[in-house]
């Protein structure tokens, strides 16, 4: 919950962990006892896409993860653009794919990085080109993909369900 914000933006004031009656009741938040500030820490909206592309889901790594994990392509949506709209750049920046249909697979929680995940089936077309933001991509069968068992890999789950295939779920090693 603190992480990030140790100063007052507005009067550069140490912030403090403060319970304060709001609606709803007590709500413990970071706040500036000096100008009385407070830090929401509302959940950031990411988009996601399962990519179809030539019948086959599309997963990218990304440049600054280590080891060989492929995802959804995903990215944080822009003032002024729907949801629909943002994971359509998304799309286009990080792979030059064209999105040519857009259907919502849910809304998912994803409290661990503190997001709200808007997640979406997209059907492309195109030649791949990756952004420097990706280092590689593949194509998996449906019956083939692994889930994975946080944030964007339910959205790939329930997916995969609602063309009739069950998910299959990689193996995490444990969080510390």
């Amino acid at each position: 919950m603190t992480e990030g914000f140790r100063f007052c933006p507005q009067c550069a004031a140490p912030l403090a962990l403060v319970t304060q009656a709001e609606d709803g009741g007590d709500k413990e938040r970071l706040r500036c006892v000096a100008c009385g500030f407070s830090h929401w820490n509302n959940p950031t909206p990411v988009l996601a896409a399962v990519v179809e592309y030539q019948g086959k889901i599309l997963l990218a790594q990304n440049a600054a993860w280590s080891g060989k994990m492929f995802a959804l392509i995903t990215g944080f949506m822009e003032a002024g653009e729907s949801p629909q709209d943002g994971i359509a750049r998304e799309i286009k920046e990080e792979t030059s794919l064209e999105a040519i249909a857009l259907d919502l697979i849910g809304v998912y929680d994803f409290q661990r990085m503190n997001q709200v995940i808007i997640a979406y089936h997209a059907l492309c077309q195109g030649d791949v080109k990756l952004s420097p933001e990706l280092v590689d991509y593949r194509l998996f069968e449906f019956d083939q993909v692994k889930c994975w068992p946080s944030g964007t890999g339910y959205a790939l789950a329930d997916w995969l369900r609602a063309r009739g295939h069950a998910p299959q779920f990689m193996a995490f090693p444990p969080r510390d």
